[in-house]
């Protein structure tokens, strides 16, 4: 399968009390976008800091509030996997707070598909607040994770900003790279998006940002949320000029969808007017040996 339809959400970031509300949140997103046909759906960064509104004493504690989450986390893992496997598709959870095999806190997705989980990738840099502030670690594998739609790449947010990181995955066979994010400005929304774009460009693949929305000031981890969610795609061929498969409107909620066609990869990086992919090892500081 190469045609397919993906589901990118503007998520709210709402007070919820208890496990069941978040629950049933999700069975609502996840059937709308099902019923629309979606066979990919990915959610933003950090969705899952918004379980911590089940416990009010916490969620207005940085430290705490990780702590809560962190400890939901495989009920958390059931609940997408659940319905990825119900309703037959892959979905990219949003990404949640969780300790690795050494001990540390990282930042990490994991996709779930029609048979369960997949796989999952940790975010690689982090920004200053989760490094300076929060406390959170860089994870130190990428890979694309393996799906019946072929090798799936996954670059959380800031990482979407590093070019070796999408070029890694992209190498490694992945057609699509998706990019859950939670930024706290537009500007920061603008730097992932144009990160995102300037991925699929130098990889001639699909990109998908997915962004959290709204105000939360019960969560500092997530208290400002902007952006809107986007499918990119080369400027090249019969793509779209712009690159801009399709794009949400800005502080609206809901899903933004697209369909697409992964064989397209394989056409831009054979037929294309450039050959980005293919001629990236070509570029070198003048001057230097290559």
């Amino acid at each position: 399968m190469t045609c397919l339809t993906i589901a990118a959400a503007q998520y709210p970031i709402e007070l919820l009390t208890s496990f069941s509300a978040w629950a049933e949140k999700m069975e609502r997103w996840v059937a709308e976008a099902a019923q629309a046909g979606a066979d990919l759906l990915v959610f933003p960064e950090y969705a899952a800091m918004e379980l911590a509104g089940a416990d009010a004493g916490k969620a207005g504690d940085l430290a705490a509030s990780l702590e809560q989450v962190i400890a939901l986390g495989e009920d958390y893992d059931a609940v997408c996997r659940d319905l990825a496997m119900r309703h037959k598709l892959l979905l990219l959870a949003g990404s949640r707070p969780c300790r690795d095999e050494a001990g540390r806190i990282v930042n990490r997705a994991f996709l779930h598909g029609p048979q369960g989980t997949c796989g999952w990738q940790d975010k690689i840099v982090m920004t200053r607040f989760e490094r300076e502030i929060w406390g959170i670690s860089g994870g130190e594998r990428v890979a694309p994770v393996a799906t019946h739609l072929g090798p799936v790449g996954i670059a959380i947010c800031y990482d979407i900003e590093f070019p070796l990181i999408a070029r890694g995955l992209a190498q490694a066979g992945a057609r699509i790279v998706l990019v859950p994010s939670a930024t706290d400005s537009m500007q920061g929304y603008w730097r992932v998006r144009l990160g995102a774009q300037a991925r699929a460009l130098e990889n001639q693949c699909f990109t998908v940002q997915a962004p959290t929305q709204g105000m939360a000031p019960w969560l500092p981890a997530l208290d400002e949320n902007h952006g809107a969610a986007g499918i990119f795609c080369p400027p090249d061929c019969d793509a779209p000029d712009d690159g801009v498969v399709a794009l949400g409107q800005a502080g609206e909620p809901g899903w933004t969808l697209a369909s697409i066609d992964l064989d397209d990869v394989d056409r831009w990086r054979r037929e294309g007017a450039v050959r980005n992919f293919d001629h990236w090892q070509e570029q070198h500081v003048p001057g230097s040996a290559r």
